[in-house]
């Protein structure tokens, strides 16, 4: 099971209060060293080329949560591939836990939330784990 340290990525120190849905923008800081404001300024900027349609009505926003593409060109912007652990109708094959993920600092996708993850433990404002049990869709890793 994995080992969990309370980070919030810089978001205290940047002046930010209140609930959020900014798990992207913590994620990204926590796991790029880089500060909770770049990140957050980053996301906004990559959301202001998003189309909206039928049933995206609006962007994304590093407060309250960032569509998949835009997740997807930010952490290829600052130098990290994709990693799927799970194909659709295939089960879950890895769970949030240090036994089943690689070394290193990455960040998991899982259902809803996005978490950084160095060397097996996880960082972030709560522990999202479920107990070692969660399923983790892929992960972003820096580029070697």
């Amino acid at each position: 099971m994995s080992t969990y340290i309370f980070n919030d990525g810089g978001r205290r120190a940047a002046g930010y209060t209140g609930l959020a849905g900014d798990c992207v923008t913590r994620a990204a800081a926590i796991v790029t060293g880089k500060s909770y404001q770049e990140i957050y300024d980053l996301i906004n900027e990559f959301a202001k080329s998003e189309r909206t349609g039928k049933r995206k009505r609006g962007i994304s926003a590093a407060r309250n949560g960032v569509y998949k593409e835009t997740i997807h060109k930010l952490l290829n912007a600052l130098g990290f591939t994709w990693v799927p652990t799970m194909q659709i109708g295939q089960g879950c094959k890895v769970h949030l836990r240090a036994d089943e993920l690689p070394s290193g600092r990455i960040i998991c996708s899982v259902s809803k939330h996005m978490v950084a993850v160095i060397d097996g433990v996880i960082h972030d404002i709560s522990d999202p784990s479920r107990g070692g049990k969660r399923c983790v869709y892929g992960y972003y890793q820096l580029n070697q």
